[in-house]
């Protein structure tokens, strides 16, 4: 018996069935993740948010499974062509691509030229001519011809000659051999292994796809294709710039009919007793084995493997997505202070908006530094006097057209007004004129014109970027390669698990959070965020967590997925503005009863916190794990899991990427992480890459265990194309720029399996070839 759903995801997350039976029932229950890995651990065995996310996504697909086994299992016992043996093979069918060649055979379809064959009385001599070979096929065919007749199905054609019934016999093995589940999984398991996906330019398309370069003679196995390049692959196909085609690694081409035969051919073959032993049917069987795999195998098997690795490359591409919105979004506040945003632009000015230290927008103004106008002195005379007027520490800068440009001024109103003791800083603008431009931000900032709403975005996501970015579409903050390309609603899911996580790890101030922030919390929907925003206008601020009960909409079961990651600063209870669950404030009274203190000196007494013991507070509903979290939150209410916040310095003069010279150390900061490196902002208005053989002296497997977004780096320059707008850096200051004219094929990103094996060679010898290290560290341009 196949084993349960359950007992399923026990074993591929490594955990007991208990744990996972827990985890189920909670989330079939409504709680949320956060609110499962947070306050009910006792019941999940500690089951932490990765795994419960990856248990959350593969309950949905083995449920799915169940649902579509199901569905099967009542189409054949329709047709009333269930046997005991097969149903045992359904029932233990691992995943849907075994259930769905198992079903080939029983699925509706339209009338086949098998099906009219069949009709017409074939079917016994493709069995005779399959059985015995040495029957002379042509003989044997002339037994069976008939005239054209009509069934229920609609005209038969008959079989006039013996042409036509030798070819209808053959319809009937061929759809026989396509459709046999076994042979199609060892075929689909050698043509995995085997397979080699190639493309070719579309003839006349060369300058017109020039960014497919690397791709107009490329091949490559198909089982260590990374996701970049398939998804590349692609969109070059999509593009009608590429033609891209399946072929075993035997051949020199995709099967051509008078090709030899083929692996593949050889195992339909062998699966069906066909061998050629000079019988008069052998050169038939044959031939009939060679229309099998090229007409109806090769294709759907080339199909299926094509969309599996599409599959394959989206997934591993919505994980990179999700990792970088991550960093992102738990990227470093600068925290609440004054902050000056500037929207950079050349014709249409740059756009200035001021906001206190809680956000609010306290002034705002167009200046014009830049062509046509150049108002440069004017221009940093108006912001001098913003930034005195309402104390302004912090200058956010967008990093988007004239960016570099925008930033000499504020460096330059930095030299000229020292007294004003600002500090500047180039962030992303990535999804600020999607914001401008939405309803939210109508209601959030009715007064303001569009243009400048994008300023006001630029200097919040400066003080906290997670409360801004909340604000945005996660697919419109920029973060992801071929975000366009993958599938809209995973990508969409999996984005707002991250966001979810993200605001549920530091937690909301309710008092001060927006809508949309709130609407992230575990538990809380956007209509009952906007109802607590509402609240809060109507009755001024929460004095504690209870009073969010009085709510309307917010009853039992969300107050008490959300109460947990809602905050109240300066409340009447002091475990309000902590990650201590309401529920959970009689054992903190059970621990101060004990110890003899109030609250408010226990909280942040570390000594006393560490010296007591959880086990001594446990009972049945709350275990030690809870009460371990206790005493640490207890220790540091209300801890920001984010890093310290630092900044980047960007290089005087070097403002343009054809200021970048070879060998050149610049301080810049992560902006995207991808399977195959890091790119980085050194503030050129063009990105530049690390790959990820050159992330570090030491092999690396995955570039996100090196780099994050929103991390501070310093590179070198190796290789700059201005036509191409393409940089190459590395990490590694020891590295030297390439020899001009160095081949494409030396270069590391045109084969990632030597880059793999001689970064292992490396590893292990070190000192060996200091050569090849620094030609392996070479990004192709």
């Amino acid at each position: 018996m196949l084993p349960s759903i359950e007992q399923r995801l026990a074993v591929e997350l490594a955990a007991k069935p208990a744990q996972v039976a827990a985890a189920v029932a909670l989330l079939d229950e409504g709680a949320t993740v956060p609110f499962i890995a947070r306050y009910r651990k006792e019941a999940t065995g500690g089951l932490d948010d990765i795994q419960l996310r990856l248990l959350e996504e593969r309950l949905r697909y083995l449920r799915e499974l169940e649902d579509r086994r199901a569905a099967i299992i009542a189409s054949i016992e329709e047709q009333g062509k269930m046997t005991p043996e097969l149903l045992d093979t359904i029932v233990h069918a691992e995943d849907k691509t075994r259930l769905e060649d198992l079903y080939l055979p029983y699925k509706p379809k339209r009338r086949t030229k098998a099906q009219i064959a069949a009709e017409a009385g074939l079917t016994e001599l493709a069995d005779a001519l399959l059985a015995n070979p040495s029957l002379n096929p042509e003989e044997e065919a002339a037994k069976y011809l008939k005239p054209a007749f009509t069934t229920t199905n609609g005209d038969n054609p008959g079989v006039p000659d013996a042409k036509a019934a030798l070819d209808g016999a053959r319809q009937i093995l061929m759809e026989r051999f396509a459709e046999d589940a076994t042979l199609l999984q060892a075929l689909r398991e050698f043509l995995t292994e085997h397979g080699v996906v190639e493309s070719k330019v579309v003839e006349g398309k060369e300058d017109a796809g020039a960014k497919f370069a690397d791709y107009f003679d490329y091949s490559e196995t198909i089982g260590t294709i990374p996701s970049h390049r398939a998804l590349a692959l692609f969109r070059g196909r999509r593009e009608e710039v590429l033609t891209v085609s399946l072929r075993l690694d035997s051949e020199e081409e995709k099967p051509k009919w008078d090709a030899p035969h083929n692996p593949c051919e050889g195992r339909i073959a062998a699966r069906f007793g066909i061998a050629n032993r000079g019988r008069p049917a052998d050169k038939w069987l044959a031939d009939t084995v060679r229309w099998a795999w090229r007409v109806k195998v090769f294709m759907h098997l080339e199909t299926e493997l094509m969309t599996s690795l599409r599959e394959r490359a989206e997934a591993e591409a919505i994980n990179v997505f999700a990792r970088n919105l991550k960093d992102l979004l738990l990227a470093a506040p600068a925290g609440p202070r004054a902050t000056m945003g500037l929207d950079p632009g050349l014709r249409t000015g740059v756009k200035v908006a001021v906001v206190d230290a809680t956000g609010k927008v306290v002034d705002t103004a167009t200046i014009y530094p830049h062509q046509p106008r150049n108002d440069w002195h004017g221009s940093i005379h108006t912001l001098a006097l913003l930034a005195a007027k309402h104390n302004v520490a912090l200058i956010s800068i967008g990093n988007g057209t004239a960016s570099r440009e925008t930033d000499k001024l504020a460096q330059d109103l930095i030299k000229q007004h020292p007294e004003l003791k600002l500090t500047k800083i180039v962030v992303s603008e990535a999804g600020a004129s999607v914001y401008s431009a939405s309803e939210y931000a109508s209601r959030e900032l009715p007064e303001l014109d569009v243009s400048l709403r994008g300023a006001v975005s630029i200097a919040r996501r400066l003080q906290d970027p997670l409360a801004e970015l909340v604000k945005i579409d996660p697919k419109s903050i920029g973060v992801g390669q071929y975000q366009h390309d993958v599938g809209q609603t995973q990508l969409a899911r999996s984005l707002d698990a991250v966001v979810e996580d993200c605001v549920n790890a530091v937690g909301v101030d309710v008092n001060t959070a927006s809508a949309p922030l709130l609407a992230r919390v575990s538990g809380l929907s956007s209509s009952v965020a906007q109802s607590i925003i509402n609240y809060r206008d109507m009755k001024g601020m929460f004095k504690s967590r209870a009073e969010l009960r009085a709510v309307p909409r917010l009853g039992d079961k969300t107050f008490e997925q959300a109460a947990g990651f809602l905050r109240i600063m300066n409340g009447d209870n002091p475990l309000d503005a902590s990650a201590v669950h309401p529920e959970s404030y009689p054992v903190v009274e059970k621990i101060l009863a004990d110890i003899k203190k109030d609250v408010k000196s226990v909280i942040g007494d570390g000594k006393a916190l560490k010296s007591l013991n959880p086990a001594k507070y446990a009972d049945d509903r709350f275990g030690v794990p809870t009460i371990t979290d206790i005493i640490k939150e207890l220790e540091k209410p209300g801890r920001d899991p984010r890093p310290e916040f630092t900044t980047a310095t960007f290089k005087e003069g070097v403002e343009d990427i054809k200021d970048l010279r070879p060998d050149m150390i610049l301080e810049g900061v992560v902006t995207n992480v991808a399977a195959f490196g890091a790119f980085v902002d050194i503030g050129v208005h063009q990105d530049g890459l690390v790959h990820i053989s050159a992330l570090s002296n030491t092999f690396v497997r995955d570039p996100h265990s090196v780099v994050k977004a929103g991390q501070v780096v310093k590179v070198k320059v190796l290789e700059v194309d201005e036509k191409r707008r393409r940089i190459a850096l590395t990490m590694r200051l020891s590295d030297t720029p390439p020899p001009a004219g160095a081949r494409p094929e030396q270069r590391a990103d045109r084969n990632d399996a030597r880059r793999m094996t001689q970064h292992q060679q490396q590893a292990r010898q070190p000192a060996a070839n200091n050569a090849m290290a620094a030609a392996f560290a070479k990004l192709k341009g």
